[in-house]
């Protein structure tokens, strides 16, 4: 589920935040432990030093009480000390060290320090060598001071305390900054989705309200959308206003003939009146039929024109389909293959269906009296070429540009055609990134439509 933007923002700044102040604790905690160490070392090493020189004044006696409880109360942690002689014979302090745990080399005269185990705490041990002139035990002695480690852990566990506190308060901070301004910062895009929401359905104008660079790319684009929106609800708007105005007349025509067939005075009348209803109901069916067509072209999706089409296979099921009412009428039928076949890529129901109404226009105006229909399929290096060719009367000059509009029909000769044929030819070569156009002939008309091969 996707989050919303101020949160995918907010976390994206955020997260890389408490990240970094977790690898910077780790850091910090590493850093105070080191300064904890070093520090509590040279305090260790300067007690180790005043041990040494309190027992040489003492002669080897045990430390004073005063100056142990002085000691104690300065590292905060209990001392222990041994004091050996330079043939290892125990001088003074606890008889017993502690265990180290790791191997400690011989002690010299530089300070060693090494951790250990006494009675099962873990301590600090600071081991040195040190020449003493003194006539009881007087040569190098070797002097052992160690110190539990609470102090020191939980001192450089307040450290880490204290900035993991610092860290905190500053990503708590930084939080609230952040999310103040991401609510500041999309502000223009609330305002942006509370006009959308104001504006009544029919309202698909552009959006002008000022909106941040980073969105006015998506402004662009829905305003874009807005324009196809408003051009295809007006194509729609038009199309049902013109279908409406083509069915009022035939349906009205349909009803006065069957009217008018009621009141037939015999048999044969009869006749032939119910012979002028079926011929206005089959023209009315046709012009449904075509309407239909045409909307099933502009409707069909994108997806449904990525089929194998044989544009020489197709064009010849089209012609036999045609071939009994053109024989009936005396038409002859050519046809032609020209070029090394090759497929299309395209929707064959809408490419059947432009051929088809091609040739049913050549039928119907190019052959009124018989003729002959050529149809020639011709496959160029980029496109495939559909060629149809009659040799009526062809189109006069002053109707070539109007031929293609919607319900336009050149004459009025009685022919039960509804204006719609070619315009489907268009619909359907557009969407396929073709184009149909008439070519000028001697005689007849002559359509050609061009196909791309990756259409």
């Amino acid at each position: 589920m996707l989050r919303s933007l101020r949160t995918r923002i907010f976390l994206l700044i955020v997260l890389p935040l408490i990240a970094v102040a977790l690898v910077a604790a780790v850091l910090r905690h590493m850093v105070a432990a080191e300064n904890a160490e070093r520090l509590y070392d040279n305090t260790l090493h300067a007690v180790g030093m005043t041990i040494s020189r309190d027992v040489v004044l003492s002669e080897g006696d045990v430390l004073a009480e005063e100056l142990l409880d002085s000691l104690v109360y300065t590292l905060g942690d209990p001392i222990y000390y041994r004091v050996t002689g330079p043939d290892g014979v125990f001088v003074t302090g606890y008889s017993i060290p502690p265990e180290p745990l790791e191997t400690v080399e011989p002690p010299t005269s530089r300070p060693q320090f090494y951790d250990g185990v006494y009675y099962g705490d873990p301590v600090r041990v600071l081991t040195f060598r040190e020449f003493i002139a003194e006539p009881e035990f007087g040569g190098l002695v070797t002097v052992q001071v160690w110190q539990t480690k609470r102090q020191r852990e939980a001192h450089s566990w307040r450290l880490v305390g204290v900035s993991a506190a610092v860290m905190a308060a500053i990503i708590l901070s930084a939080g609230a900054i952040v999310w103040f301004g991401i609510n500041l910062g999309l502000k223009p895009l609330s305002d942006l989705r509370e006009a959308v929401e104001r504006r009544s359905p029919d309202d698909l104008g552009p959006i002008r309200r000022p909106v941040p660079p980073e969105v006015s790319s998506l402004v662009a684009a829905m305003n874009a959308l807005f324009a196809r929106l408003s051009s295809a609800f007006a194509q729609r708007d038009s199309f049902i206003s013109n279908a409406a105005h083509q069915l009022r007349n035939p349906i009205a025509g349909i009803q006065a003939q069957a009217e008018a067939a009621m009141s037939a005075p015999n048999e044969a009348e009869l006749r032939d009146r119910v012979a002028s209803v079926a011929e206005a109901a089959r023209r009315t069916s046709r012009l449904t039929q075509q309407l239909l067509s045409l909307e099933k072209a502009r409707g069909r999706d994108s997806s449904q024109r990525d089929a194998e089409v044989h544009l020489e296979d197709l064009a010849s099921t089209v012609m036999k389909a045609h071939a009994p009412g053109a024989l009936r009428r005396g038409i002859k039928i050519d046809f032609e293959v020209e070029g090394e076949k090759a497929p299309l890529r395209g929707d064959p129901v809408m490419i059947s269906e432009a051929v088809d109404n091609l040739f049913d226009n050549a039928l119907r105006y190019g052959c009124p009296q018989g003729g002959e229909v050529s149809v020639r399929v011709a496959f160029e290096p980029e496109a495939a070429r559909l060629v149809v060719q009659d040799q009526g009367p062809g189109v006069p000059e002053d109707q070539r540009e109007r031929i293609f509009e919607r319900f336009h029909r050149a004459n009025e000769d009685g022919l039960d055609g509804c204006g719609l044929g070619l315009p489907i030819v268009v619909e359907v070569a557009e969407r396929h990134g073709g184009a149909v156009h008439l070519a000028e002939t001697a005689k007849g008309a002559r359509f050609d439509l061009t196909l791309p091969y990756g259409a």
